[in-house]
């Protein structure tokens, strides 16, 4: 009896040692893949900027649909379960329901005939990055010095909203950032920081959900290994997300945007070293 557990247990040694050395280099990447997405999702510095190059930079293995489709779910969970009551309170709210509907529909609809034309690689690349996060960094330091004369209870209209979801389709280039855009769109036009933020999050519900449904399709979740990754995946994001919600906002409340305009053009005039020399 004592040799044949011997040797079943000489037998498991291998097979337990292959797949902590599979799963877990890829764990360890899908931490700083959800840490990004999570803290870059809701900030104005680009999520989709930021998960390209550090995915370039490092090589990681991760690089599937699978993956991104997760890492967007767990952002979108976040953001519903932070925005709960106020989402709830929407349904009674038809009017800033119907406001947020109408200023998600620029980006829903160009967003899907650039992903389906492949339009969207053309943009994939460290240049266009460089460039949009600089400039864009110009554009909402000068709109954080804007005026504060609107709310969203009381000035949100079709006029604004619309004008807000044309700037949103600007987020479809990396390094331009979704969050950033709004904000920016929406501190031009006078609502305050903290409004213009939960502008922002409102409207990144429709934006994250149409990234992580668009090609579900195509994924099938038969691997058990796998199906163990995406869970983690959804999980960190979820938690990274939230986390960066919350403080996020209390920031806003505190402070102007100037430090992520420096960190953007701090990054910008890196990659422009990285790119010209």
């Amino acid at each position: 009896c004592i040799p044949h557990m011997h040797s079943c247990y000489c037998f498991n040694l291998p097979l337990i040692s292959l797949l902590k050395y599979q799963i877990m280099p890829e764990f360890f990447e899908i931490i700083i893949l959800s840490a990004i997405q999570g803290i870059s999702e809701f900030i104005p510095v680009s999520s989709s900027a930021h998960l390209y190059l550090i995915s370039e930079i490092q090589n990681f293995e991760i690089k599937s649909l699978l993956t991104d489709v997760s890492l967007h779910f767990g952002s979108l969970l976040a953001i519903l379960f932070y925005f709960r009551e106020d989402f709830f309170k929407l349904f009674k709210d038809k009017k800033l329901l119907k406001l947020l509907i109408y200023g998600s529909l620029p980006l829903i609809i160009v967003g899907f005939i650039v992903y389906k034309s492949g339009l969207i690689n053309f943009f994939r690349n460290i240049e266009i990055i460089a460039w949009a996060t600089i400039i864009f960094a110009i554009f909402l330091y000068i709109a954080d010095k804007f005026s504060i004369r609107k709310k969203i209870d009381t000035d949100l209209n079709l006029k604004s909203i619309f004008i807000i979801g044309i700037f949103q389709v600007l987020a479809l280039i990396p390094g331009v950032s979704r969050a950033g855009i709004v904000i920016t769109a929406g501190r031009f036009l006078n609502f305050d920081r903290y409004d213009s933020t939960k502008i922002s999050f409102y409207l990144s519900v429709p934006a994250i959900a149409g990234a992580t449904f668009l090609n579900l399709k195509e994924l099938t979740f038969s691997n058990i290994e796998l199906n163990f990754l995406v869970l983690v995946t959804i999980i960190s994001s979820f938690i990274f997300s939230y986390t960066t919600i919350k403080y996020f906002l209390i920031f806003v409340k505190k402070f102007n945007m100037n430090f992520f305009v420096i960190y953007r053009i701090c990054l910008g005039l890196i990659l422009f070293w990285f790119i010209y020399t």
